[in-house]
């Protein structure tokens, strides 16, 4: 590819004070959240539902055993802005959902765990 095609295929960075748009020009400024502490009985639709509360719910994913299917007991919800990521850790943090407490708060960067295995020989 040459140089001017790969300056046209790059995406066009923010500058600083601007405001992201995306494609349909929505913003792209959203919060990712971790939910802890949930039944195994809590469906995604519940989620929606409950977090829907305090905005717009972009995602909803609940993290499932590989092996069995069945939920961990956490997952995360993905919100359209800050703010609205913001209420929802302050209306849903502590408040019970199926007899438990929920743990809400903003989701951190996964971790890089390696993986993989080693050299086999």
């Amino acid at each position: 590819m040459s140089n001017i095609g790969l300056l046209l295929t790059r995406q066009r960075r923010s500058l600083p004070g601007e405001n992201p748009i995306g494609e349909e020009g929505k913003k792209l400024m959203s919060m990712k959240l971790y939910v802890g502490n949930l039944s195994f009985d809590t469906s995604s639709s519940e989620l929606q539902t409950l977090f829907a509360q305090t905005g717009t719910v972009e995602s909803v994913s609940l993290i499932e055993d590989r092996e069995t299917g069945r939920s961990r007991g956490f997952g995360f919800v993905e919100m359209s802005t800050n703010e609205e990521g913001a209420a929802a850790i302050q209306k849903f943090n502590g408040q019970e959902l199926g007899g438990r407490a929920l743990k809400v708060n903003e989701a951190k960067p996964r971790e890089n765990r390696g993986g993989g295995g080693g050299m086999r020989f």
